[in-house]
């Protein structure tokens, strides 16, 4: 019987595979994702183990599996200083293009926001470029509300890509 999607911490021996699946949303997706592809795939294996290893208070990274195999991801992270420690970001949101419609980016943030509620942050903010209607529905869904546009987010392929800003207030 095949396993159900497991959304769980990264781990370090993910490191193959969610350097893989990192840089395959970033290549099939440029306009969305601030980071890239070129920069990504050119960073060494000692990168891409430090990212895995953040399953901390400031920092976690959530990976959906299917038949123990990476099929999405989203990380998340604190405000650094003791005046922004209260809030968090959601970021690299990555579901397959095979398992999407499912659900998943929902269960994935949905994580994020229960490690933020563990932590004592209030509140988790995100940025969504504007044409992405279905991450757009699937963070409405998840309670975020749009507050603002941030105009020319994102510059790929000489077009610019405006993002909006997105938050949720997390009940305490």
């Amino acid at each position: 019987m095949p396993e159900e999607i497991i959304i769980r911490h990264a781990k370090l021996q993910d490191v193959e595979t969610y350097r893989e699946l990192r840089l395959e949303g970033l290549k099939n997706h440029p306009d969305t994702f601030g980071q890239d592809y070129d920069d990504a795939a050119s960073r060494d294996h000692e990168y891409w183990e430090n990212t895995l290893k953040i399953n901390n208070k400031e920092k976690a990274l959530f990976f959906a599996t299917k038949d123990k195999q990476l099929i999405g991801m989203t990380g998340i992270y604190r405000g650094m200083s003791r005046k922004s420690q209260h809030g968090a970001t959601i970021w690299g949101v990555y579901v397959r293009p095979d398992w999407r419609g499912k659900h998943i980016s929902e269960s994935l943030v949905s994580a994020c926001l229960g490690w933020a509620k563990q932590e004592g942050i209030i509140i988790v903010h995100l940025g969504v470029v504007t044409n992405n209607i279905p991450a757009i529905r699937c963070y409405e869904h998840c309670g975020f509300t749009t507050y603002g546009t941030q105009p020319k987010a994102i510059y790929y392929n000489s077009k610019y890509y405006d993002e909006y800003l997105m938050a949720v207030e997390i009940k305490q």
